[in-house]
């Protein structure tokens, strides 16, 4: 199983949100972003606007915007 980047890039991350359906919405001190779901529901996401965001960081994201790991790592790697 592939682990989870220790310091990712923003850019990439972000790159790799958007890959998987999500916009940029706002970018300050944090960085929103939101993904409009098939049922017609939105799921937000928020991150810190950092140069580099740890990987414990992305882990709390992705479980928090219910984005499997797998899916994820996945997308990243393309990015």
């Amino acid at each position: 199983m592939s682990k989870f980047p220790v310091d990712a890039p923003k850019a990439k991350v972000i790159k790799t949100l958007e890959s998987l359906g999500f916009r940029l919405v706002r970018q300050q001190e944090h960085i929103a972003m939101v993904r409009q779901d098939p049922d017609g529901s939105r799921t937000p996401l928020t991150l810190p606007n950092h140069r580099r965001i740890k990987g414990s960081t992305l882990r709390a994201i992705c479980s928090q915007a219910s984005i499997p790991r797998e899916e994820f790592l996945q997308a990243y790697e393309e990015a």
